[in-house]
């Protein structure tokens, strides 16, 4: 098996029949068990999305509510997935689900254009820096896929600067390097020459970005998330943004950021009002879309016009198509429009990082206590667990991501420990995100901060009981 195999290969474990990890969860969630089983039968690996995975299964959610949701079983959980992250107003926001059902009633996709498909752009032009012009899709994959059409288009180049580690989405262009293949190798099912147009490049260092775009002259656009890879699992060094963009625009090479996670939750207006660093194009998906499917592409009016035949044919250039079924369709338009004018009138961002904030120091200090040498860290409305996979010599009371890098923080994981940990929060009433971590929503309050560090400490407890963390 090759390195980069490895790095993909789905996590395995044998069941531990004195584990009181794996026999709490397996006491509390038979429901979810049932219908797992029941999946493996239709669905591969019985999953609907990679980041689903869970071991030995995941939860089977019923309903949701404010910072909560409930299981099939009954079980109540702190929910720091929050759709995604999607969900920064929480689970059912009482205007959103009113906005929602006024519009079912009305029509689900009329198939033409509508009024909320234009305050929808407003809100986007007035919110993110670059948005002078804005184009709906339906997801964030397809909104990264529709920017790198846009900046080839408009620079007449071919070559696309990736960071290892950022994730772009799942098609061809972009996923090897993202969540696999992160020595560049070629992923099953994508052509090679698909991925020879892509320089895969370490996100630490812009001098050596800069060096790159120097020598060449093929390059379209630099394309990265705005919090380092993963929602900051990997966070940029100070100044990378502010370099970046200084270099891009040097070499006449545009900046695409990836505000899919950042857009709207790092600020209003995402990573780049929150850095002023304002690229050329943007990707944003998630909040963009109220918690309901939908992407979006956003940026400066000569790249964004070469979707309109007119303006394309003025500039003499060749209009570039863009179909999809389900762009700005009404009940999306309708949650996205109800979402952002929430953003836009209250500190709905400044409340859900203050959480964050509280929660991070709350998990450092127990980690303190009870002697545990891991790491938190995190930027915004964002929390994250560094497990220390290869028990490095780490104080939890100073620790700095910036210290380990790439590799340490995202390349070598201990898959089956982060589901240990994910597993036993479940049993104490948290659902964390595979990182291990959290996003943050503005619902989240003092009672749900006070109970994610009470299930975090017996949750180490568990695991340095059981032999899965030595001090």
């Amino acid at each position: 098996m090759s390195p980069s195999q490895a790095l993909r290969a789905t996590p395995t474990a044998a069941p531990r029949t004195n584990s009181k990890v794996e026999t709490e969860y397996r006491k509390r969630t038979v429901g979810s068990a049932k219908l797992y089983a029941e999946a493996c039968e239709v669905i591969p690996a019985g999953l609907t999305h990679d980041s689903r995975t869970l071991l030995p299964y995941p939860i089977y959610a019923a309903r949701a509510a404010g910072p909560r949701k409930w299981d099939v079983d009954g079980n109540a959980y702190v929910d720091y997935f929050g759709g995604h992250g999607a969900l920064l107003l929480g689970h059912c926001h009482p205007a959103v689900v009113a906005a929602v059902q006024e519009q079912v009633a009305l029509g689900t996709h009329w198939g033409s254009s509508q009024e909320l498909e234009v305050r929808w752009a407003e809100l986007v032009h007035r919110l993110v820096p670059c948005a002078e012009r804005v184009r709906f899709t339906a997801s964030g994959t397809e909104a990264s896929h529709l920017a790198l059409r846009l900046a080839r288009a408009h620079t007449g180049k071919s070559k696309v600067v990736r960071f290892v580690g950022h994730f772009h989405g799942w098609h061809d262009q972009v996923a090897p390097g993202g969540m696999s293949h992160f020595d560049g190798s070629v992923p099953a099912g994508i052509p090679p020459s698909v991925v020879e147009q892509t320089i895969l490049l370490p996100a630490d260092d812009v001098g050596v970005v800069a060096a790159t775009l120097k020598q060449r002259d093929d390059i379209a656009a630099v394309i990265l998330e705005g919090s380092g890879a993963s929602w900051g699992m990997v966070p940029l060094p100070p100044g990378f943004l502010t370099g970046l963009r200084a270099t891009t625009t040097e070499h006449g090479v545009l900046l695409i950021l990836d505000e899919v996670i950042t857009g709207f939750r790092w600020s209003r207006g995402g990573a780049q009002a929150r850095f002023g660093v304002t690229p050329d194009l943007c990707v944003l998906a998630k909040i963009v879309a109220g918690g309901l499917p939908g992407g979006a592409v956003a940026g400066r009016r000569e790249i964004m016009d070469q979707l309109d035949p007119a303006a394309a044919a003025a500039a003499k250039r060749e209009k570039i198509g863009h179909q999809g079924t389900f762009n700005a369709n009404p009940l999306c338009a309708a949650a996205a429009v109800t979402t952002l004018s929430i953003v836009e009138r209250e500190d709905v961002c400044a409340k859900a990082e203050a959480t964050a904030a509280e929660i991070r120091a709350g998990m450092r200090q127990i980690l303190i206590e009870e002697d545990v040498p891991w790491g938190i860290y995190g930027d915004a409305s964002a929390f994250l667990v560094f497990q220390n996979p290869k028990r490095l010599r780490i104080d939890p009371a100073d620790f700095d991501p910036l210290r380990l890098g790439f590799k340490d923080l995202k390349a070598v994981r201990d898959a089956n420990l982060s589901h240990r940990l994910r597993i036993a929060m479940l049993s104490n009433g948290v659902d964390f995100m595979g990182a291990p971590g959290g996003l943050v929503s503005a619902s989240h309050g003092p009672a749900e901060v006070a109970h994610t560090l009470e299930a975090f400490r017996v949750s180490v407890r568990w695991l340095k009981d059981e032999g899965d963390i030595v001090a």
